[in-house]
């Protein structure tokens, strides 16, 4: 369940509250009037269900309440309510298979801001990743891994792509551009130094590397993993499930492959400095098809499933 809290024109009261009585994910129905002070107006309250949340948010836009007034909507942990319960399975579909379009809207839209905390992360867990490419060391691969933020800003990509929105897809794509640069460069400037002081040498990127190879040896396996994260990292997104341990597998295609190509650049080891950077192409490319496709597939699955549900709603009205 969703707890929905909306600041509510006292002109419009009665008209959201029909809305929300005409919505069968919708309970719990409060309203205080004259309640808030800033914007003036009534509050007013309920619990709706997750797949609900794009009917509601629609209708009070229709209304103009985001514009006069407020709408904010939190997760509820935990709700015992008979009338809950009832709304929950009133609601089509499931609420895992829900995406909130405008929550979405939002998650992506912090993607694509270059902020400090942004670089300074990815550049400590790019630093993590080249230390983990001169030990053989997978257990730094999983802490760089851990550390990158990225993928906020590929999921930004692909919610662009089905949108349609150009200028998303730029600031996505220049937080990126930027983000890697910074990191590779402050990488590489520390493997520099590293080496001129004699804490690592030439020869500190062996040719054989069992442990953490894959990350500069880009295959047929590096592209079906980039799918494979993509569309795991899209549907922890809208299914609401995100956490940060979701980076452990998505960024395994990703910040590894920039500490390794910053290390190999430094030492002067041309083959990995070729198989480092396709590697990131090649899985950038993996988790952006794969992303946009898997939001694709849940516009038409979820559109789908309201189709059925209103075919549903008119066989009984008959």
């Amino acid at each position: 369940m969703l707890h929905l809290r909306a600041i509510v024109p006292s002109d419009r009261t009665d008209a959201v509250c029909e809305a929300l009585a005409d919505c069968p994910g919708a309970t719990n129905v409060v309203v205080l009037p004259g309640a808030a002070r800033s914007p003036r107006g009534d509050l007013v309250t309920s619990d709706i269900a997750r797949e609900s949340a794009n009917e509601i948010l629609d209708a009070l836009r229709r209304l103009d309440v985001d514009r006069d007034g407020s709408i904010a909507l939190d997760k509820v942990d935990l709700t015992l309510s008979d009338k809950a319960d009832e709304a929950m399975e009133r609601a089509p579909g499931h609420g895992d298979d829900a995406v909130v379009w405008e929550e979405l809207d939002q998650q992506v839209s912090e993607g694509t801001a270059l902020t400090w905390s942004f670089v300074a992360f990815l550049a400590l867990a790019t630093q993590l990743a080249g230390i983990a490419a001169l030990i053989d060391s997978p257990v730094l691969v999983v802490g760089a891994m851990v550390l990158g933020p990225e993928f906020g800003a590929v999921a930004a990509i692909c919610y662009g792509l089905l949108r349609l929105q150009p200028r998303r897809i730029v600031d996505a794509v220049r937080a990126l551009a930027v983000g890697f640069a910074v990191a590779i460069v402050i990488t590489y400037l520390c493997a520099l130094v590293s080496r001129w002081i004699g804490v690592i040498e030439l020869d500190r990127l062996p040719d054989e590397r069992p442990l953490t190879a894959f990350i500069y040896s880009p295959d047929r396996w590096s592209f079906i993993v980039a799918l494979l994260a993509g569309a795991a990292g899209v549907l922890s997104l809208t299914a609401g499930k995100s956490s940060a341990l979701v980076g452990v597998f998505i960024s395994v295609t990703t910040v590894p492959a920039a500490g390794n190509l910053a290390v190999a650049m430094a030492l002067r080891h041309g083959s990995e400095i070729t198989g480092s950077v396709q590697q990131l192409a090649v899985n950038f490319a993996g988790m952006i098809i794969a992303g946009t496709l898997t939001l694709l597939v849940q516009r038409v699955l979820w559109a789908a499933v309201l189709r059925g549900q209103d075919r549903r709603v008119a066989r009984r009205r008959t």
